[in-house]
């Protein structure tokens, strides 16, 4: 038999009994999939670890809690012996093999009438690896081409193409702050088998090089379809390559819905009958200070944190924010899109009472190479924004959470 290699096969297991012997870590691990594929379970062990234990107790699994006895594999379509008694594991083999019930041993792959492939998922595709020489067995090779595989599928990077009809659709895809490896496995997936992207100008500029030649790639900030509003000429992009049943992403900085017109978008997608898919995507509001050392939250110091968008000032009639109420919170401020109302923001919260003195960073291009940080003041900010030339895109904190740095860690 070590002369031949495993013939690979996926099997139905649901409704069907399966034997596990053996409830310690092996059994831990190999459990879920099993649930997942809906078998009727049987666990036959005295002990448990928690984990399975849990199992049992949710009702996923029924556990037998004794050691193994013969009779219990007669009824098996599939077994799973991990027990440290190797004669009773034995004696399971002996007892699988004569009932014809395919047997998978952890302790001697070589007496195993089955093997465990190393698995993965992707988007409704199993990645199941297994060596192809049984006398050189290699479990530490084939998970690491299970990893490179599936990781390929998810990020995007190996590209596996539909070829059947795919449904026309849009994605608004959080890109994040900037760094092309911050966005999301699921966005970058679904950016590497996009036909169309229309791309705003704070997206991950850099993942744009990486799409086959075939995308069509679109400025939003530059979109040709009249004379309309940018966002209506953008909605309108979005459903007319939709309509043409093209696979279509929005690419978006930061999320969606932090203050990226999302909502207006997936409206106008809705009143058109055009399906959307949201991927949320990680806002600079956090990640963009945190990039520069700064945590938003800290024990002892901010117990809050709240995001304001500075694009209309605080004296501006269109204003919403109710800078006053902002003023008398203790906790962490953050602001987006408020590079040049920054002077008149740090006057009206000195003015309902918040210290001159609070800590002010301002955080430009944040997560790229570009990045810098400038501190100052309530007091010093807007002289400071001007005299070190901060330009947008940045990420203005206001709090004392800004003069934490790793010294201060508990």
């Amino acid at each position: 038999m070590a002369e031949h290699p495993a013939y690979p096969v996926g099997l139905r297991l649901a409704g069907r009994r399966i034997v596990v012997l053996g409830g310690g870590q092996v059994a831990q691990r190999r459990l879920p999939a099993l649930i997942a594929a809906g078998a009727d379970i049987h666990l036959v062990s005295p002990e448990a670890t928690p984990s399975v234990e849990a199992m049992a107790d949710a009702g996923e699994i029924t556990w037998h809690r004794r050691p193994y006895a013969e009779g219990d594999l007669a009824a098996a379509w599939y077994a799973l012996i991990a027990t440290s008694d190797t004669e009773a594991n034995n004696r399971a083999s002996a007892e699988a093999e004569a009932h014809r019930v395919w047997c998978v041993r952890s302790d001697d792959a070589d007496a195993a009438t089955a093997w465990t492939p190393a698995t993965g998922t992707s988007e409704g595709v199993t990645v199941a690896v297994l060596t192809t020489d049984a006398r050189d067995r290699d479990p530490r090779h084939t998970a690491a081409v299970r990893d490179a595989v599936v990781e390929g599928l998810r990020d995007g990077t190996l590209v596996a193409p539909h070829h059947r009809t795919r449904t026309p659709g849009v994605a608004l895809v959080g890109g994040g702050p900037g760094d092309p490896d911050l966005i999301t496995v699921r966005g970058r997936r679904l950016l590497a088998e996009a036909d169309v992207v229309i791309a705003d100008r704070l997206g991950p500029r850099d993942l744009l090089a990486e799409l086959p030649p075939h995308v069509e790639v679109i400025d939003a900030a530059k979109i040709p379809y009249g004379r309309f509003m940018a966002q209506e000429a953008i909605n309108n992009a979005l459903i007319e390559h939709a309509k043409q049943g093209k696979s279509v992403v929005r690419l978006k900085g930061g999320d969606p819905y932090v203050f990226g017109r999302g909502m207006e978008e997936l409206q106008a997608l809705a009143e058109a009958g055009i399906a959307c898919t949201v991927v949320p995507g990680i806002s600079s509001s956090i990640s963009v200070p945190g990039a520069a050392g700064i945590p938003v939250t800290h024990r002892g110091v901010a117990h809050e944190f709240t995001v304001v968008s500075g694009h209309v000032a605080p004296d501006d009639e269109r204003s919403l924010v109710d800078w006053p109420a902002l003023a008398r919170l203790t906790g962490t401020l953050v602001v987006l899109m408020g590079v040049d109302k920054i002077g008149r923001i740090a006057e009206t919260l000195v003015a309902h009472g918040r210290s001159p003195d609070t800590p002010v960073a301002l955080v430009q291009e944040g997560t790229t190479a570009a990045q810098r940080r400038v501190d100052a003041t309530l007091a010093t900010v807007a002289e400071t924004v001007v005299a070190q030339q901060v330009k947008p895109p940045a990420v203005i904190v206001i709090g004392e959470v800004v003069g934490v740095g790793p010294h201060e860690a508990a």
